[in-house]
């Protein structure tokens, strides 16, 4: 879903319908369904010295970091003087609510709803897309297992050349071409995943033997005190799996490694597990795997 992120108390005002025109130094071609946002930026000083501003909404009813309603987005109009002038004089309130400047753009807004639950969001600038779980694995459909070489060449199976030809794919490349192994993957999926105000963890597994050194990444979050196992590249195990903590999902996944991929025939002290944070695109095998050794260990020992 398409969403608007404002700093209170103005995603409030939205909410309650005493503001219906959002002001923004941008237009917009978008028409249609937008989800309003109340960012966690704490309200600026000289907002809460404007006792007008203020006196519109109750302190607690302001929604710090969560998506709060729904409105349909049906106009974007360009801030005339005239325009500005007729705000002032016959909708003083709009006006008190807003940056009313010449230049600028008026976001008209309707049909206004509050959500029955606010949903938690982190948030981002400009118009950005709110994606749950399910709907996340619904998208991730479209990917089709298989690589992109430095060459632009698809793949569908990992052969001789990959370690050489291999390119880490954008999550916008990924989309385009519909391919991708496992560590495509999981970065389109932490592309998705970037607006929830979740826990979001990405792991690489990998067995080092010293000939093809099979490998697997993954990405987990916490939500609601429970821990999941988002898996959409390992066609078996695909899925959403839930757990009560963390050491049991980590280590139900290295079990399922070590059964199904290195068909139990595995040295313990090669054997490895890292959280890795987002690598650079278009990096070789090589440099995916440095990347993911120079993060966080797990010691599968401690779990």
């Amino acid at each position: 879903m398409k969403v608007l992120s404002l700093t209170e108390p103005y995603a409030t005002l939205i909410k309650e319908n005493k503001k219906l025109v959002e002001t923004r130094s941008w237009k917009t071609d978008y028409r249609g369904e937008l989800y309003i946002h109340a960012s966690a930026t704490r309200i600026p000083k000289e907002w809460k010295e404007n006792k007008e501003l203020m006196a519109l909404v109750d302190d607690k009813s302001l929604n710090f970091g969560n998506i709060i309603c729904k409105c349909n987005l049906v106009d974007c109009i360009y801030m005339t003087k005239e325009y500005v002038e007729n705000i002032k004089i016959n909708n003083y309130q709009e006006y008190i609510c807003g940056v009313y400047e010449e230049g600028r753009y008026a976001w008209v807004l309707e049909n206004v709803t509050p959500l029955k639950e606010p949903i938690k969001a982190k948030g981002q600038l400009n118009i950005w897309n709110y994606y749950d779980d399910l709907e996340i694995m619904d998208l991730m459909e479209e990917i089709k297992y298989g690589w992109l070489d430095k060459y632009n060449k698809k793949h569908t199976i990992v052969d001789e050349t990959f370690s050489n030809d291999y390119m880490l794919q954008s999550p916008s490349e990924i989309i385009s071409n519909k391919v991708g192994v496992c560590w495509d993957q999981v970065e389109l999926e932490r592309n998705y995943f970037k607006g929830n105000d979740w826990d979001i963890k990405t792991y690489f597994i990998v067995h080092y033997d010293g000939d093809r050194c099979p490998t697997h990444t993954f990405l987990t979050y916490k939500k609601n005190n429970k821990y999941y196992w988002f898996e959409h590249s390992w066609e078996r195990f695909k899925g959403i799996y839930e757990y009560n903590n963390e050491k049991d999902l980590l280590l139900e996944v290295r079990d399922k490694f070590i059964n199904y991929e290195l068909n139990n025939q595995y040295e313990n002290e090669n054997l490895v597990l890292h959280e890795y944070k987002k690598p650079k695109y278009h990096i070789s095998v090589q440099e995916f795997y440095t990347h993911c050794d120079s993060g966080e260990y797990i010691d599968f020992s401690l779990l």
